[in-house]
């Protein structure tokens, strides 16, 4: 009897319990301060990707303009054949383009690169050979080919190294690498960090020194 009587006051007294946690939960739920601050919480990390997003690729957009620019006007100092205060037309093209990049870039000889050709039709070109049998459309070693660039080996791409006389064929071209700000857009832009930049341009020389 006694045993009844208190599970039947635990029963009623446990049942206004209840329905005040409910209660409460539902008034909690129904709350919406903070709901802003939870919210900006959640979109900031998405922002700041974005921005940096942005900045990278407005950077990289830039950079490649210049170095377009720089390649530009080395292309028209080289056609006159012409040197510049004591310097090689090799170092005063090397110049003009860290100029025109205003050091952004830190370019060595080995970033520019000229290459001599016949004609325009030839640039990027390989040097003709005879495709023995099997054809198999590749040359192949032993194969006679036609060495235009005079260095007895066959070439992928028939250029001769250097800046050319009057009337050549000359291929400007730079090659750098931007390093990213931060490592966030590596997998989507770019390689190990960098994003790799080209530029260029064919021109044909004055016909500098001739009468």
């Amino acid at each position: 009897m006694f045993f009844a009587v208190a599970k039947a006051e635990n029963g009623i007294a446990g049942r206004p319990r209840a329905a005040r946690w409910r209660s409460a939960l539902r008034t909690l739920l129904r709350r919406e301060d903070g709901a802003t601050l939870v919210e900006f919480a959640i979109s900031i990390p998405i922002l700041a990707v974005a921005v940096i997003g942005i900045m990278e690729l407005s950077m990289v957009l830039f950079v490649g303009s210049m170095m377009e620019g720089g390649v530009r006007d080395a292309a028209r100092f080289g056609i006159t054949g012409n040197s510049s205060g004591g310097e090689t037309r090799e170092q005063r093209i090397i110049q003009i383009v860290s100029d025109r990049t205003l050091g952004m870039l830190e370019l060595s000889e080995d970033d520019i690169s000229t290459l001599v050709y016949p004609s325009f039709d030839s640039v990027g070109k390989p040097e003709p050979f005879t495709d023995n049998a099997p054809e198999n459309g590749v040359y192949d070693e032993g194969e006679d080919f036609l060495d235009v660039n005079g260095n007895s080996v066959w070439d992928a791409d028939m250029g001769a190294t250097g800046l050319g006389g009057p009337g050549d064929i000359v291929l400007y071209r730079i090659d750098a690498e931007w390093p990213l700000m931060t490592g966030l857009l590596s997998p989507v832009m770019g390689e190990d960090g960098v994003v790799p930049l080209t530029a260029s341009m064919v021109v044909r020389n004055e016909p500098f020194g001739e009468p």
